[in-house]
């Protein structure tokens, strides 16, 4: 059965519209071009979830960490939802026909990768079935409920030891979610009106098998 697109999402992309300061505060995008895709679904319990795959522990840049579906944008992709969806295929096995595009919001470049990436929003209409389709990039493929990624008690701020980054981050299901897909992820629950009140004094370092890599 179709599931309805919930009332949240077109609020989000209509604020995301609306202010893009978030998306633009990175600078202006240079590099590669790339995309990701925020993917939620109706969640078999209640409410709804979003896909994060953990990265391959072969993976030259960032192995075991959580992100979303995604890569670069080749010269045969329309656009950045063509890659997203391509990338998701590559990864996970998702069929792009079960998946409704809300849109793509503004690039945020990465000064790290060299990469500047577009966020495409997607609504999972018909889930049908996923997996770790490419052993060299993805190691798990989880779909976590949102009500588990707003509460309170799964949020903190992540800090380097050498205290030169401080950012939003997740503990649930198991994944350590930090870094870009975390900024992300709050950015994306703060547009959309889920986010609840949490501890941003609660600051946490990030582990060292992260930062070793």
């Amino acid at each position: 059965m179709t599931a309805p697109v919930p009332a949240w999402l077109p609020r989000l992309m209509e604020r995301a519209g609306a202010d893009d300061s978030f998306f633009n505060s990175f600078g202006l995008p240079e590099g590669r071009r790339s995309a990701v895709l925020i993917l939620f679904a109706p969640h078999p319990d209640a409410g709804e979830d979003v896909l994060l795959t953990q990265r391959s522990e072969v993976m030259r840049k960032h192995p075991g960490q959580v992100s979303f579906p995604g890569g670069g944008i080749d010269p045969t992709d329309a656009d950045a939802t063509a890659a997203a969806l391509r990338e998701a295929h590559e990864e996970v096995d998702l069929d792009a026909s079960e998946v409704t595009v809300l849109g793509e919001l503004a690039p945020v470049p990465l000064t790290v990768t060299g990469y500047h990436v577009t966020p495409v929003i997607g609504w999972w209409h018909d889930p049908g079935e996923i997996h770790a389709k490419s052993r060299q990039e993805v190691d798990r493929v989880v779909r976590v409920a949102l009500s588990d990624l707003t509460d309170p008690a799964n949020r903190f701020s992540a800090v380097h030891p050498a205290r030169t980054f401080k950012a939003p981050a997740f503990e649930v299901d198991g994944l350590y979610v930090w870094g870009f897909t975390a900024i992300l992820l709050d950015a994306v629950l703060k547009l959309a009106g889920l986010e609840q009140p949490w501890d941003v004094e609660d600051e946490r370092p990030v582990p060292a098998r992260f930062l070793l890599r």
